[in-house]
């Protein structure tokens, strides 16, 4: 069916125009009338004339059951949102003198977030004069990114962000 915007619509006696071109319940054009008899034919169907496209020369109007158009667009709408995948961003939080076994776990629980399909951030804060060294920093996000190799791809490369190192990963995709 039409994909109509519910802001724009005229239905029946909203409809002020003198002459429409009028399209039938069925999709057959009934030409260029005047909106009074238009109005006459859509009730004489028990249906409603919609005007659908108001910037046309003339306008366009069509019969239809309204009532069910606006159904069948809310079920549409509601059917697009069911099928969203909601992709939500995990963190997870290093400092730069992490101890290999902290390391292995955070890289476990990286890997699986991004098995269940979301995307990773992952940042190494620096404590006090840590800051003087970001090299260790960026060399431990080097490691990780060897780690969940397997899992997910880097979507942005290591950026320093205040006290903090920060790398976004993607899930890879299963095709």
């Amino acid at each position: 069916m039409l994909e109509i915007s519910k802001q724009e619509l005229q239905i029946n006696e909203e409809i002020r125009d003198k002459e429409v071109l009028v399209i039938d319940a069925d999709g057959t054009k009934l030409g260029v009338i005047s909106a009074k008899d238009a109005q006459k034919i859509a009730y004489d169907k028990d249906l409603d004339l919609v005007k659908i496209a108001p910037n046309a020369t003339p306008p366009v109007c069509r019969i239809m059951d309204y009532g069910k158009y606006c159904f069948e667009q809310a079920k549409r709408e509601k059917e697009a949102r069911k099928n969203q995948k909601v992709v939500s961003i995990k963190e997870i939080r290093m400092f730069s003198t992490i101890d290999t076994h902290d390391f292995e776990t955070k890289v476990n629980q990286a890997v699986k977030f991004l098995q269940g399909g979301d995307k990773l951030k992952v940042s190494v804060r620096f404590r006090k004069r840590a800051i003087a060294h970001p090299e260790l920093g960026s060399e431990l996000l080097d490691r990780f990114k060897e780690a969940v190799s397997a899992a997910g791809t880097v979507d942005k490369p290591a950026k320093m962000e205040g006290r903090s190192i920060v790398m976004f990963v993607n899930p890879k995709t299963n095709k």
